[in-house]
């Protein structure tokens, strides 16, 4: 995202606890909590625009989980963001959010932004609560906001949790990739460059309102895993465990919405984007 936003001539600043810098784009490790620190920055930098990415926990966790109860505070981190954004007159604040888990079991497969969410998971309960705290904070303070709600994004550098790296690593190592469930859940899968590409647009258009950003289609998990194994010339076979987490068993997002106000549409089809994915993996791991 930042070293996009670089090659459009934008200057980029980044704030997070455990940031890391890129060359040409400015980073404060900040924890986004700090208030005090945060609204330094914001004088300091006078932003025009804010990618809002800290958002909720994890899917996979247990209301019990320890790392769910210290996140507990991500409304907070929220309103943080958001009063420092209204003091320094933002022009505009695009929260990233999860259309996957606001979704979770819809009856409806592509789903609309319109579909009524009633999400299963803390993750997507998060989400939730974030989007419709945002929209009332801003309407409140006449700040434009838009939210963008994202399937499942995959790409060069993503955390190795995410259910694509984790299969490409454990390949490239010669063990065997654990799946959950029986593997014929389907899921929709939008490769980072086309992510990217539609949160630019929605920072140039679209104010106040919902959009989703997926590819539209929807892949299982198992044909998932034998299209990378076909692109690693692999035979390894995965390890299919029970999950302790109730699986959506059908989710893909509607975009039709951002298709007909913008244009927009994902350029990277899944084989396009796994090739790519792969070679940056293995090219990092041979490092």
């Amino acid at each position: 995202m930042s070293e996009a936003l670089l090659k459009q001539k934008n200057k980029v600043v980044v704030v997070d606890a455990s940031v890391f810098a890129f060359p040409g784009i400015k980073a404060y490790k900040i924890d986004v909590d700090d208030a005090k620190k945060i609204g330094g920055v914001f004088r300091k930098e006078k932003p025009d625009f804010v990618f809002h990415l800290a958002g909720a926990i994890n899917l996979r966790r247990q209301i019990t989980d320890p790392l769910f109860v210290n996140d507990i505070d991500f409304l907070s981190r929220t309103k943080v963001i958001l009063d420092i954004c209204q003091k320094n007159n933002i022009k505009k604040v695009i929260f990233v959010s999860s259309g996957g888990a606001i979704y979770q079991d819809a009856v409806s497969v592509p789903t609309k932004e319109t579909y009524l969410a009633h999400p299963t998971s803390l993750y997507g309960l998060a989400n939730l609560a974030i989007e419709k705290y945002l929209q009332l904070h801003c309407q409140n303070n006449n700040l434009h906001f838009v939210v963008a709600r994202l399937s499942n994004a995959y790409g060069s550098g993503q955390w190795e949790s995410g259910f694509i790296p984790a299969i490409i690593l454990k390949i490239l190592k010669k063990e065997n990739p654990i799946l959950y469930g029986t593997g014929n859940q389907t899921r929709d899968f939008i490769y980072i460059d086309d992510v990217v590409e539609a949160l630019i647009v929605l920072a140039k258009r679209g104010d106040n309102e919902i959009y989703n950003v997926g590819s539209s289609k929807e892949i299982s998990l198992n044909t998932l895993f034998e299209l990378t194994r076909e692109l690693l010339g692999a035979k390894i076979k995965p390890i299919y465990k029970n999950s302790n987490i109730q699986e959506t068993q059908r989710s893909a997002l509607d975009i039709k919405k951002m298709k007909k106000a913008f244009g927009w549409q994902p350029k990277t089809d899944i084989k396009e984007g796994l090739l790519k994915t792969i070679e940056w993996y293995k090219k990092n791991e041979e490092n």
